[in-house]
């Protein structure tokens, strides 16, 4: 982790050239130092803030006066900082009754915040509470409702509630952060009665660390892939040399205890939707055995969906997964026990996430948890089929390799996809899409959960969600798109974005041929699409023109975009592979 002074170094540079997320600052304590910290590791990250920084302690008049700075803003993403040094504050000038609901009514306000349509656009992070111990009541404030123990975790609690119920509040886990690195780390006594700073300078680049986390997960930033060593990286020794029994695994006492602990959180990641590979210098057979016969592998070769065993170098293995794939090499999240082989995948793939893994694999897993690595901004029950998914996608590239021609591999696949509105069902999914699809994103718009809904209950919108299924299993939601009208006669392409997973088969060519069939029977008679480049989509940069649309004269007022128009009068269906299949009764087909 950078220190808070090598983030201002980084401030010193000319960073007028990257993308810009517009974030306000508010906090009951002084937040000039964090507010720095922010900028500084936003720029880390490939962006720069545009950043309101409310006054000191201004934080009910920022939100509830109707002139206020904060309202005028318009923030992209809110901070909210209310501290428990405040919050214990206010605690002790409180009559028993009123301590009691403390936590009840800090909610309120929060709750109240979520609601105002003023900030309904704006994703709020809020930070909860590290416990104060005041040592009132000693132990027994655990079991008194008016201590500020009881009612700091009784807040906690039920900030994690109200944020599954509100689609545009996320929890920044400060208390986390105290839970691993201690109270005496995170906060300075002396520092804080002079500047009123409940974050100690230490803490600050941790800290700011776990905001733009948030924000870069909003902003379609994930690690979606973990591609994993094995030898001394998944279990200690080498298989080929100390053979099946020689290995260190397992939970008796010894080193083999943290590699059976790592693997438990590599399960899990599975389990969340991370998708798990394995890039290794190994016999694939040697390397396989592990997977199949050893009685304490807690992994199995059902959750590793692309296996990479040979001697190919790390480098070429990895470029071999993301073909595969189909994502980002900044998607990726390389694990090699062996510092020649993460400083060689460092310089050759650009892009990819190496931690630098302490030497003591007992220390592996605290580290990597330090990171926080894999923060997401969503999530939902289809995610636990993403594996299976890429294990298919694997069969189907071999598959491809045996036909002559890529339309006969394409009619081979008997590709079928329904077609639905966005639907109750569906709701979560399609948020996700929008917020971790960045490559084939013609207009990267972020929707939450909410503002899906929004559309399907708009009557004006045209809202589209395709899935696909074919002769190997159900790809599930692949391609979302959202048009507008402009005019009687025009709609505009809000959105229209695509897993990468099924490119190349033809899916360009379905959706279009839909998207005009449900225009010209809405009445309309041109479509309008726009490309707004960012640094991962320029995949689509000739999308429009690629599918017969004609480039529009640049408007001076949009120049960063490129729009195009398609006639409607004239279009033909373009020729796919896909058959639309009857819809399930979640929407239209």
């Amino acid at each position: 982790m950078q220190t808070f002074n090598e983030l201002k170094k980084v401030l010193k540079r000319d960073n007028s050239a990257l993308p810009t997320a517009r974030v306000a600052l508010v906090g009951d304590t002084a937040t000039q130092l964090l507010a720095t910290a922010l900028r500084g590791m936003a720029v880390q990250r490939g962006f720069q803030l545009e950043l309101f920084e409310a006054e000191y302690a201004q934080v009910e008049r920022q939100f509830l006066d109707p002139a206020s700075e904060l309202r005028a803003f318009g923030a992209d993403y809110i901070v909210l900082f209310q501290s428990t040094h405040k919050l214990a504050e206010h605690h002790s000038l409180l009559d028993a009754d009123r301590q009691a609901v403390l936590a009840d009514d800090r909610l309120a306000f929060v709750q109240s915040v979520c609601n105002d349509e003023a900030f309904s656009r704006s994703k709020m992070i809020c930070f909860n509470y590290p416990e104060i111990d005041d040592s009132v009541f000693g132990n027994y404030a655990n079991r008194i409702a008016t201590s500020l123990t009881y009612q700091v975790r009784r807040l906690n609690m039920m900030l994690m509630e109200l944020s599954q119920a509100q689609s545009n509040l996320f929890i920044c886990d400060l208390a986390a952060l105290q839970n691993k690195f201690g109270r005496d780390w995170l906060f300075a006594p002396n520092v804080y009665v002079s500047t009123e700073m409940v974050v100690s300078i230490d803490a600050l680049p941790y800290v700011a660390a776990r905001v733009v986390d948030i924000i870069s997960a909003l902003r379609g930033q994930v690690k979606k892939c973990l591609i994993l060593d094995l030898d001394n990286t998944l279990w200690g020794g080498v298989i080929g040399d100390d053979g099946l029994e020689g290995i260190q695994l397992g939970h008796g006492l010894g080193i083999g205890k943290a590699f059976s602990e790592f693997q438990q959180w590599v399960k899990k990641l599975r389990q969340r939707g991370i998708i798990i590979c394995v890039a290794s210098k190994n016999d694939e057979a040697t390397a396989k055995e592990p997977f199949l016969h050893h009685p304490d592998m807690v992994l199995s070769l059902d959750d590793i969906a692309v296996f990479q065993a040979n001697w190919d170098t790390k480098v070429d293995n990895i470029r071999t997964i993301q073909h595969i794939l189909n994502i980002g090499f900044d998607s990726m999240v390389f694990l090699d026990d062996n510092p020649f082989e993460r400083a060689i995948v460092r310089e050759h793939i650009e892009g990819i996430t190496v931690p630098e893994l302490p030497d003591d694999p007992a220390l592996y897993l605290e580290y990597l948890y330090s990171l926080n690595l894999f923060e997401t901004a969503s999530y939902s029950v289809a995610d636990k089929d993403r594996t299976r998914q890429y294990q298919v996608e694997a069969q189907r590239v071999q598959l491809a390799r045996t036909f002559d021609s890529e339309q006969a591999f394409l009619h081979s696949l008997n590709m079928r996809s329904v077609i639905t509105g966005f639907t109750a069902f569906n709701t979560p999914r399609v948020a996700q899409l929008t917020q971790r699809s960045n490559q084939f994103n013609l207009r990267t718009i972020r929707y939450t959960e909410a503002d899906i809904a929004a559309l399907a209950a708009d009557a004006s919108v045209i809202d589209l969600a395709f899935t696909l299924e074919d002769r190997f299993g159900d790809n599930g939601l692949i391609a979302v798109v959202v048009m507008r009208p402009l005019d009687g006669d025009t709609l505009f392409i809000d959105s229209w974005l695509m897993s990468c997973r099924v490119l190349r088969r033809g899916v360009e060519n379905f959706v279009l041929n839909t998207m005009v069939e449900r225009a010209r029977a809405a009445g309309y008679q041109r479509l309008i699409g726009e490309y707004i480049p960012t640094p991962k989509n320029r995949m689509v940069e000739h999308h429009y023109e690629s599918l017969g649309f004609q480039l529009m004269p640049a408007d001076a007022a949009a120049a960063v975009s490129v729009r195009y128009e398609l006639s409607l009068d004239d279009y033909s269906p373009k020729p796919c592979e896909i058959e639309a299949a009857s819809s399930d009764g979640n929407g239209a087909q």
